[in-house]
C-alpha cells in the first residue's frame, strides 16, 4: 500500500514517514499541495495524509482538487492543530474521511490509517 504524506513541517513529516514505514507502507512525500497534486497524477496512491495549513495549495484546496478535479476516491486523512471547528467541518464537506490532531499519537495514527485502507477495499 502506498501512502502520500503532504506536510510542510519537516519534523512532523519525518515522524509520520518513519512510523508508517515501520507499519509496512510505501511512503511518498510532498511538502505542499502543489507537489502532492503532481504526485497524485503520476502515481497510484492508496491513501492521502495531508496537513491543512501549507504554502501554495493548502489542505482544503488539495482535498477539493483530489475529489472534484482529479476524481480520485482514495481515503483522505487530515492532520490539523484545530481540535474541532469550521475548518474540520469544511474538510469533511470537501471529501476528507478522517482527521488526526497534532501532536498525534503514533498508535492512533496507525489505527486510523489501517481502518481507512480496510474501508476502501
Amino acid at each position: 500500500m502506498k501512502i502520500l504524506i503532504c506536510e510542510d513541517d519537516k519534523i512532523t513529516l519525518k515522524a509520520l514517514k518513519n512510523k508508517l514505514k515501520r507499519d509496512g507502507y510505501d511512503i511518498v512525500t510532498a511538502s505542499n499541495g502543489k507537489e502532492a497534486i503532481t504526485i497524485l497524477k503520476d502515481n497510484d496512491i492508496d491513501l492521502l495524509l495531508t496537513d491543512l495549513y501549507m504554502p501554495f495549495v493548502d489542505g482544503l484546496e488539495l482535498i477539493s482538487l483530489v475529489r472534484d478535479e482529479l476524481k480520485i476516491s482514495i481515503p483522505i486523512i487530515v492532520l490539523t492543530r484545530d481540535s474541532i471547528g469550521k475548518t474540520i467541518q469544511n474538510a469533511f464537506e470537501l471529501g476528507a474521511n478522517d482527521y488526526i490532531t497534532k501532536p498525534f499519537n503514533p498508535d492512533e495514527l496507525s489505527l486510523r490509517v489501517k481502518c481507512q485502507l480496510i474501508r476502501n477495499k
